[in-house]
């Protein structure tokens, strides 16, 4: 089987957890990581995709809210151009299953998830959900990672892998 890790990250902690998904995934599987500018649209030969990218906003990041973290990052932002919620609206994988994840800062403890939102439309456009949304958290708007999300996330990633073959 073969997974495709795609992630929209800003301060670099959702591209961490992506990474460690990915690490997990690759117990049972064949994983690639992309970054949501790099990932294209078609996902031939993809049988598991898994998505995630920063809650913004109560949900997926829009222009406006990555231009305000790009403000926030005095070195730049990892995804500079298009965004999870653009590149969803494009995608490709008839019937594939599908599993996302989102980071959020742990305090405050806000409604709202890009997981949740990218689960929903990836589900209205035909794909398999084969888990439950998973939120990764961070301490405060630009992290780090919460101690322990790392190896939480590995661990997210190797029972999906698992599930899934």
């Amino acid at each position: 089987m073969r997974a495709l890790v795609v992630f929209e990250s800003m301060f670099g902690n959702t591209q961490k957890i992506a990474e460690a998904i990915a690490d997990g995934l690759s117990v049972t599987m064949t994983v690639d990581t992309l970054e949501v500018g790099s990932a294209g649209s078609s996902l031939d030969g993809v049988d598991l995709l898994v998505v995630g990218g920063p809650t913004h906003a109560f949900g997926l990041s829009r222009r406006s809210t990555r231009a305000n973290a790009a403000e926030k990052a005095p070195g730049g932002v990892v995804s500079k151009a298009t965004g999870l919620r653009e590149w969803l609206a494009e995608v490709h994988a008839d019937g594939a299953m599908v599993a996302t994840f989102d980071t959020k800062a742990d305090k405050p403890r806000l409604p709202g998830s890009a997981a949740h939102a990218a689960r929903r439309l990836l589900r209205r456009r035909g794909y398999r959900p084969v888990a439950a949304a998973a939120s990764f958290f961070v301490t405060g708007t630009t992290g780090p990672l919460a101690d322990g999300e790392e190896e939480r996330a590995r661990r997210w990633g190797e029972q999906l892998g698992l599930a899934v073959t």
